[in-house]
């Protein structure tokens, strides 16, 4: 048979490893042009950050953003469960512009590199240089204007939707283990963790555990256990959340998800740990399933669209709490 054509690794469905190397990905990754969107104003535009690993970003600044007015920062993850995905696809580039026009935030999210040809950890070290690079141009003459001229590093969120959510937590906690970077909040969307026992939301398939242990190994190269704390952060003992590197953290759930059990937790863990900081919030939307507002129906069902209106009304609500009046030039109504 043609190694070209005969499969080594089903990670159906995000891709396909032939034998000879060859690398088939699928899903939502059609890439959307950055500019201004038509439905919130919004303004993307694209920045290399490291010409040597590649890495590169999709900046957004909202509407209406005046003079030297400065607004919090959000650095973004996209998910893809560390093999595919894009921050220039055309569902992250839509999602993020709605969470910059909600919050009123200057956005930075991260094309970070994936696996398998780029195993973890290469996902955190992209997205902690990326997170290192935002601060650093959120000062007067820095190298990126929309940052130097309207970000706010003392107001600094770091998100990620499921697998990126995963690639947010491991950056905070290497923030908070002497990165230097203070981090105001953290939201953790979906999140992708996982372990060796299973959580009831992970269903009783016997097969289950070694096909969350076979993916991990996949997009980490056998590096790291199933148990390791960067994807099973519960497998980490009270005292070693007091690294977890924000003052803030939001964690949003759906019902039908199995990664719910992990992601409720994980506030859980949060709450009686070390941290030491405020409590923790958990949202979780009855009756839907993994980043559900990622569906085409999110659009065209009203409930499951009012569902996703109110998870984005959560996070931009938990962004804006101590924003000043002046910064958000809309009445909110969260």
């Amino acid at each position: 048979m043609d190694p070209d054509e005969e499969i080594e690794i089903d990670f159906s469905p995000f891709l396909i490893v032939y034998k000879s190397g060859r690398v088939q990905r699928f899903g939502s990754t059609s890439r959307k042009s950055a500019g201004t969107d038509a439905t919130t104003g919004v303004t993307s535009k694209d920045v290399v950050i490291d010409a040597g690993t590649s890495l590169a970003a999709r900046l957004f600044l909202p509407r209406g953003v005046s003079g030297s007015q400065k607004l919090p920062v959000l650095v973004y993850f996209h998910g893809g469960g560390f093999v595919s995905e894009s921050a220039f696809s055309r569902r992250y580039t839509s999602y993020v512009n709605a969470v910059v026009a909600a919050a009123r935030v200057v956005a930075v999210s991260v094309e970070y590199r994936l696996a398998p040809e780029h195993p973890v950890p290469a996902a955190y070290d992209d997205a902690w240089a990326a997170l290192c690079w935002t601060v650093a141009s959120c000062v007067p003459g820095g190298s990126e204007p929309w940052l130097a001229d309207h970000g706010d590093s003392t107001r600094l969120f770091v998100a990620g939707s499921s697998s990126g959510g995963n690639v947010a937590h491991n950056v905070v906690m290497r923030a908070g283990k002497g990165g230097g970077a203070r981090i105001e909040g953290m939201v953790l969307l979906h999140p992708l963790f996982m372990g060796k026992v299973p959580v009831p939301s992970e269903g009783t398939d016997p097969a289950f555990p070694e096909i969350a242990q076979r993916n991990w190994r996949f997009v980490c190269a056998g590096k790291y256990g199933i148990d390791h704390p960067f994807i099973n952060p519960l497998a980490m003992p009270p005292g070693e959340w007091a690294a977890l590197g924000c003052r803030r953290a939001l964690v949003t759930t759906a019902e039908l998800d199995r990664a719910r059990d992990r992601g409720q937790k994980y506030v859980d863990a949060l709450r009686g740990s070390a941290w030491g900081w405020e409590e923790p919030a958990l949202y979780e939307t009855e009756g839907e399933d993994h980043l559900y507002y990622f569906q085409k129906r999110a659009r065209s069902d009203p409930v499951m669209a009012e569902k996703a209106a109110n998870e984005m009304a959560a996070v931009a609500s938990f962004i804006k709490r101590g924003t000043r009046a002046s910064d958000c030039n809309i009445r909110s109504t969260l």
